[in-house]
């Protein structure tokens, strides 16, 4: 028998990650990732905690988070670093925040170091429904929740064509926490390339009829809404001066994060965010067009 073939075979499959192995990028040094909550309408100790982990699981970053809290309040269970904190210790930052302005001093030295590249800023969900009265801040996240006529709407009809729709109705998520499929409309930018054209989210809230500047958007991502009958953006882009921003709505709750569709988009948009480079692969157990996959429950 030769034993050649099967010693190689051996070797590769211990260099092949499977689903459940640390997804190691080609670049050793991890990246430096910084998340900001403390106030949201959403459960922010339990999100936070999960994404740090589901992050640093990757091997690619290192995560430290800030909380902005109200007087008073607890911190969550993740050790945290004072805030406002030194942002040019850091290449990305996370917004996992939902309450009042933050300082304006710590305002003005975020648009800055966004602007001028030095930070990659990356939001989910409900991190978009604060700062209207913060013009930067709506001009980097590109679409927010927002009231009726605050700014253009972007949807995609149904021959797959972008349509940008001025002033109209609000922001919403109601009758659409479901699963729902999300469909790549960008298969060649660095975030979504090698995801499959379409694969299938877990029960998660569907926002509609975002609304902001919309300037320099570039959509990855749509889902289909039940409410407004059209494809929503799910997954986008902003460039911001020479900064690189991400957003997407997804990622209501930690059941929601739990999608490895949700997780690693999250993973890959922060690597890009603060490189504008994706080395991190898409994992094995990404979902397919007609069935979620879930990284499993931790034991109670």
């Amino acid at each position: 028998m030769n034993t050649i073939p099967r010693i190689a075979a051996l070797a590769l499959a211990f260099l092949v990650p499977g689903p459940s192995t640390p997804l190691l990028a080609a670049d050793d040094a991890k990246i430096m990732v910084l998340i900001i909550d403390g106030q949201h309408n959403h459960n922010w100790r339990a999100t936070t905690a999960f994404l740090k982990q589901e992050l640093e699981k990757s091997g690619r970053f290192a995560v430290d988070v800030t909380s902005n809290l109200k007087a008073g309040d607890k911190p969550g269970s993740v050790p945290t670093v004072p805030f406002p904190p030194d942002l040019t210790k850091y290449q990305v930052c996370i917004s996992n925040y939902n309450g009042p302005a933050w300082p304006a001093e710590f305002r003005k030295s975020f648009e800055e170091q966004v602007r001028e590249g030095k930070l990659g800023f990356v939001l989910f969900h409900s991190a978009n429904n604060c700062f209207a009265d913060w013009p930067d801040f709506n001009r980097m996240v590109g679409l927010a929740w927002r009231g009726t006529g605050a700014g253009d709407r972007l949807y995609y009809d149904d021959d797959g064509k972008p349509v940008r729709v001025p002033k109209g109705e609000g922001g919403g998520t109601g009758e659409t926490d479901h699963p729902y499929a999300v469909v790549i409309r960008d298969a060649e930018h660095p975030i979504s390339k090698g995801m499959p054209r379409e694969w299938l989210h877990v029960k998660d809230q569907l926002m509609f009829n975002l609304r902001g500047p919309a300037q320099d958007v570039q959509v990855l991502a749509t889902s289909l809404c039940p409410k407004t009958k059209v494809h929503e953006p799910t997954l986008w882009t902003v460039t911001y001066g020479k900064g690189r921003v991400v957003q997407t709505p997804m990622g209501h709750d930690v059941f929601a994060m739990r999608c490895v569709g949700f997780i690693t988009t999250m993973q890959r948009a922060t690597e890009w965010a603060a490189t504008g480079k994706v080395a991190l692969p898409i994992p094995d157990n990404f979902p397919p067009p007609d069935k979620p996959s879930q990284v499993p429950e931790p034991p109670k």
